[in-house]
């Protein structure tokens, strides 16, 4: 095939996804990074979008860029998945797709191997990753199964991000035991999830990303790390982009998806093939 043809026939498949996308209602938790990337996508595509995220700056900022409806507090809360739920729907009527993008490394507050890490740096990891995307899958599937099927056959779709850490451990400059734990635990609640819903024509999966540049991650990706990235992750020669990222979880909940459900899929630019 002709390299004009390649790049027609990739462009015909992204505007089918682009269509799927149109008018579907998404709710994003997080406003930087990866839920960053996929909020400016799916706004972009004709996404009706909600941001939902604890970091009020760059949750207005997101916002007023992309015209997307922004909820600003605390997702670890239990009342607080009720009222992002809530506000979407006073806004838009139903809700047809979740991608809990939310999320944080818990080195600075003491997350480590598991003899090293302090109670503060279990708890703040497994809130912030774990259970603020329970409650989310929650309120959110609760509400799914009121609704009608839409035209698409299906009631909506959940995304959830875990880590490829919690497949492939890197024990030398990701020793984060607490990540770890949390992110193998939204890899297994998203295929039991995914198990139960799909009579009710609901999907859930997940995305189990590398490391994805960030503001954060590229202050501490210099020297020794930047090389061990560069052969960890040789498709993305180093850090994978949040856009890549973001691409996958908006395909697994776009239509192009349907028959999937109950898959962790990696976004890892090869890290767990390597043999470094």
């Amino acid at each position: 095939m002709k390299p004009l043809r390649i790049i027609h026939t990739v462009r015909h498949c992204y505007s089918k996804l682009v269509a799927y996308l149109r008018g579907k209602v998404l709710i994003v938790t997080g406003s930087t990074g990866i839920a960053a990337a996929a909020a400016r996508r799916a706004a972009s595509d004709g996404a009706l979008v909600l941001v939902a995220s604890g970091d009020g700056e760059s949750a207005s900022e997101l916002s007023a860029e992309t015209g997307a409806e922004c909820w600003i507090g605390d997702l670890t809360r239990s009342a607080s998945s009720e009222s992002v739920l809530s506000q979407c729907l006073s806004r838009f009527g139903r809700v047809d797709a979740l991608f809990n993008a939310a999320g944080l490394s818990g080195r600075r507050f003491g997350d480590g191997p598991v003899h090293e890490c302090g109670d503060e740096g279990w708890e703040l990891t497994l809130a912030h990753n774990l259970k603020a995307t329970f409650l989310m899958c929650r309120a959110v599937a609760g509400r799914m199964l009121q609704q009608l099927v839409a035209e698409d056959g299906m009631r909506g779709a959940i995304v959830n991000t875990g880590s490829i850490l919690a497949e492939a451990p890197e024990p030398r400059h990701f020793a984060t035991h607490a990540y770890a734990a949390a992110k193998g635990a939204i890899a297994a609640m998203s295929r039991s999830m995914a198990a139960y819903y799909a009579p009710h024509k609901i999907r859930v999966n997940a995305i189990a990303p590398g490391l994805v540049r960030t503001p954060a991650s590229e202050r501490a990706s210099a020297g020794e790390l930047a090389e061990f990235l560069r052969k960890k992750q040789p498709l993305a020669d180093g850090m994978i982009e949040a856009e890549d990222a973001a691409r996958a979880a908006l395909f697994l909940l776009s239509e192009d998806a349907r028959p999937i459900t109950g898959e962790v899929l990696a976004v890892d630019g090869g890290w767990r093939i390597t043999g470094v």
